[in-house]
């Protein structure tokens, strides 16, 4: 019977030390190495892009006759729908964003009819204007504000001329100047980011010519936009 009793102890204790075995096992060690942590990408504002953008702009240029008699008269100012397209490349370093943007845009800003000697000389609406202009800002995470600055192109429209000879006429011309503005832009996704931004245009046009008895003479275009878009941007 003292034989059995120390038998049953001995295995209690066998079986006591087995189960600590397989219980240590199942914990952590703390020598062994903690589990990998993948870090998210951080987002980049680097690449090249190319998107789309509509919006509205307001012409404040004036077209202008001048008459011997009546030295000089006319006026008049549009506004409207204007959209296009652009792209270009980006460069982050740190905070800081630089880069370069063209686009090209259709607006229908252009009309400039004007009333002369009672008679009215009509507008016309069509019009383009394009730019290319560099861009520098500041980006927090995804958000980035920026301001640009660059060369401007284009030809807004113009009022048409009467000739008794031809009926209305319009002489067509690009002409050249500066823009300046800015905006801001946010990353919806790692590759699409969408933007709202103003720009001032001005086009130094000074085409002139003749119609009978008076000169046309052209005026410097100056163009308020209000636009938004959306990019792609290429990784």
């Amino acid at each position: 019977m003292r034989i059995s009793s120390l038998s049953l102890l001995a295995a209690t204790a066998a079986l006591a030390t087995v189960a600590s075995g397989a219980q240590a096992a199942d914990l952590p060690s703390r020598y062994s190495p903690g589990p990998a942590y993948n870090a998210m990408p951080v987002f980049t504002w680097s690449g090249f892009y190319a998107g789309v953008n509509l919006g509205y702009g307001r012409s404040s240029g004036a077209s202008q006759y001048y008459d011997p008699a009546f030295n000089v008269t006319g006026g008049g100012r549009k506004s409207g729908f204007l959209g296009g397209v652009q792209g270009g490349y980006n460069y982050q370093l740190g905070m800081f964003v630089v880069g370069a943007e063209a686009d090209l845009q259709y607006a229908a800003i252009g009309d400039k009819g004007a009333t002369y000697r009672g008679t009215y000389y009509r507008g016309e609406d069509d019009g383009y204007f394009g730019t290319i202009r560099a861009r520098a800002g500041l980006a927090v995470d995804r958000a980035l504000v920026f301001g640009t600055l660059g060369f401007a192109f284009g030809d807004i429209g113009g009022n048409e001329g009467l000739d008794a000879a031809i009926g209305y006429r319009r002489d067509d011309s690009m002409s050249g100047g500066w823009t300046l503005g800015g905006g801001l832009e946010y990353a919806v996704t790692d590759n699409v980011t969408a933007k709202v931004e103003g720009l001032y245009v001005n086009l130094d046009t000074s085409d002139s010519y003749a119609l009978a008895d008076r000169v046309n003479i052209r005026r410097d275009t100056e163009v308020g936009v209000f636009r938004a878009g959306v990019n792609y941007k290429f990784n």
